[in-house]
């Protein structure tokens, strides 16, 4: 089964880039903000994971060179300009109100920045464009001297054109998701995409703001103790670990077929059984931390991990169109020996618990809980979270009028190293595969490639239960 698990190497290179201009993109029309405007963003709008901008980037090998085309940076900039009249909110600003809180204000500094570059590379020379490259990071634009996790009074979407010798270029997308959720982001970049193809604004469906859905109840009322959120001393040897070297980034195509044997492997023993996802997350936990040998062996480790809670709403429904955070952090935790001499379908059951965990209710209880004691800075300790990118149309979303990209999707995981990405497969057969994207030390990556691309000790232990 080994073959159905193949590891993704890339190309350790230095991308010159020369920006040429940068641009402002302000609404085409009239937008209904006027200057002191300002909108209210949801608590969950508010966790301290959402203050943050996501960088993508795509690929195109289309020529942008070629004489009966508009060139590249005029078509996205004028396509963007049309979208954000409908998506008027992305051209304010985030600011600090009284209360601590983020909101969107129009001021005097309005409006996206589009950033044209060069490069005297051409895309053959980037190495293997299926696997996220650290190394591609000149390709997004960052201001001198930023800030990590600056989101305070900078534009909310941040986009760089990259033109290479070859006639393909990039787009490298910084978008704050403090605005939008994955799905969120993916509803407003296929408008963008679609308009620059078609060369008319196009929004389907159309956007909803309606934030305030996610007032906090009056008092709040929390029903749930909510791991996801505890603040933890790190009691184990699994931060240190990461931290004190750089991490190395490494990145699997798992195969539909090794998925559905790691699936039927991971099934618990009772009627509910257990989902991919489910299996796929366990089996990366265990994987992790058998390599990194954390000590001590009785020391409670957590596995988190976003789940979309559009489908939990019933009493009332989302409006459809609404491109705000609607995700729920599930959490599941385990002693470190469980993991490590436990059994697979022991580590799915709880993640399938804690995936089920999420209700209507468990939501309510999220935006009550971030009334009365939100957390303020990122908790790492003694955890793995695992981001979920195969729900999200990232090829399908970014086709602007020069075909799907030969790649869409993130860069570089070293600076948050106990995040692990799950991403769809890019090529074009689109053979089901999962792109599964994590950083460990060096020291510890020939261990975890071991680890988990081995289902025999899997099968042996499953049989001896």
């Amino acid at each position: 089964m080994a073959s159905c698990v193949e590891e993704l190497h890339f190309s350790h290179i230095h991308i010159p880039v020369t920006i040429d201009q940068m641009i402002p993109v302000l609404p085409a029309g009239p937008i209904p903000a006027v200057h002191g405007s300002r909108l209210y963003l949801s608590n969950l709008d508010n966790m301290i994971g959402a203050r943050v901008f996501t960088p993508t980037v795509y690929f195109y090998k289309s020529n942008y060179m070629s004489s009966n085309r508009k060139p590249v940076t005029k078509t996205l900039c004028d396509a963007l300009s049309r979208v954000l009249v409908p998506y008027y909110p992305l051209s304010g600003r985030l600011r600090e109100a009284s209360n601590g809180k983020l909101e969107v204000f129009f001021g005097q500094e309005q409006g996206a920045l589009m950033v044209e570059a060069h490069s005297d590379m051409g895309l053959a020379e980037l190495g293997d464009l299926a696997v996220p490259n650290p190394t591609w990071a000149p390709l997004n634009y960052r201001f001198p001297n930023e800030e990590p996790y600056k989101v305070l009074d900078m534009p909310l979407i941040i986009a760089q054109v990259t033109l290479f010798a070859c006639g393909g270029f990039s787009l490298g997308l910084r978008l704050c998701h403090c605005i939008c959720d994955g799905i969120g982001a993916m509803q407003f970049l296929a408008a963008w995409a679609a308009t620059a193809k078609t060369g008319t604004l196009v929004t389907n469906p159309e956007p909803c703001w309606d934030r305030e859905f996610f007032q906090p109840r009056n008092p709040p009322t929390i029903k749930y103790r909510h791991p996801e959120f505890m603040r933890i001393e790190e009691g184990s040897s699994l931060t240190m670990s990461l931290w004190k070297s750089k991490p190395v980034q490494k990145c699997y195509k798992v195969s539909q077929q090794f998925q559905a044997q790691l699936k039927s492997l991971a099934q618990p023993n009772d009627m509910l059984g257990c989902s991919t996802f489910d299996a796929m997350a366990a089996h990366v936990w265990r994987s992790w931390v058998k390599a990194l040998d954390v000590k001590p062996v009785d020391y409670e480790l957590r596995l988190t991990f976003s789940v979309n809670a559009r489908p939990k709403l019933k009493n009332p429904p989302l409006k459809q169109g609404f491109y705000g955070n609607v995700v729920c952090v599930a959490c599941g935790t385990s002693p470190v020996n469980n993991l490590i001499k436990g059994s697979l379908s022991e580590t799915s059951r709880l993640v399938r618990e804690a995936r089920l965990s999420i209700s209507e209710e468990y939501v309510r209880s999220t935006v009550d809980y971030m009334e009365i004691d939100r957390p303020n800075r990122l908790e790492f300790g003694g955890k793995l979270s695992i981001t979920q990118w195969t729900r999200f149309s990232l090829y399908e979303s970014a086709d602007f009028g020069w075909g799907r990209p030969s790649y869409a999707g993130p860069i570089d995981l070293t600076p948050t190293p106990q995040v692990c990405v799950f991403l769809p497969d890019g090529s074009a057969e689109c053979s089901g595969a999962t792109v599964v994207c994590i950083c460990l030390p060096g020291s510890a990556t020939h261990k975890f490639t071991e680890f988990f691309l081995c289902l025999k000790d899997l099968i042996s232990n499953d049989e001896s239960e």
